[in-house]
C-alpha cells in the first residue's frame, strides 16, 4: 500500500526502548530482548518509518519479516526447547508494528495463558541480560 505522507526517519518507540534491549540488526528489523526473565521472549521491529500494521510493509518487506520471524524462533527453539512458541502482533498500547516471539514452558508464571497482565514482568540482573543476550547471539547464523 501506498503511504499518504512521508513519516520521517524510523525511530524505535520509547516504550519498546525501555522494556527491551538489542539483541542484533537483521536486514529488516531491529531484534530485541524483553526485559522480562519470566520468559525468553524476543521482539521483532522493523525499521521503517511509520508501519503500525502488517498491511503497511511493502510484500518483500512481509516477506523479509516473516523470515525473521522464523530465525527468532529458531533462536528459542534452539536456545531454549519450550513446550510451545508464541508469535503475535498486537500494537494495542504500542503502535509501531513489533512482533513478539515468547518461548513458553508448562511451568512458566502464567502457562497456558497469554503472559500479558498475568503476573510482574521480572527484570534481567545485568549479569543475567549479558549472559542471555550474548547466548542468543552466539546461535545467530554467521
Amino acid at each position: 500500500m501506498a503511504r499518504q505522507t512521508d513519516p520521517g526517519p524510523y525511530v524505535l518507540d520509547e516504550r519498546l526502548a525501555e522494556d527491551s534491549h538489542p539483541v542484533h540488526l537483521l536486514p529488516l528489523c531491529e531484534l530485541r530482548l524483553m526485559d522480562d526473565a519470566n520468559y525468553p521472549w524476543l521482539v521483532l521491529v522493523p525499521r521503517v518509518a511509520g508501519v503500525r500494521e502488517l498491511i503497511d510493509l511493502a510484500a518483500d518487506q512481509r516477506r523479509a519479516l516473516s523470515d525473521e520471524t522464523d530465525l527468532a524462533l529458531g533462536l528459542l527453539q534452539q536456545g531454549f526447547r519450550p513446550h510451545k512458541l508464541n508469535v503475535a502482533a498486537l500494537g494495542n498500547l504500542v503502535h509501531q508494528l513489533h512482533v513478539h516471539v515468547i518461548a513458553r514452558f508448562e511451568d512458566d508464571p502464567a502457562w497456558p495463558a497469554p503472559v500479558w497482565g498475568r503476573v510482574a514482568a521480572r527484570p534481567y540482573t545485568p549479569e543475567a541480560l549479558v549472559e542471555r543476550i550474548a547466548a542468543l547471539q552466539a546461535l545467530l547464523p554467521r
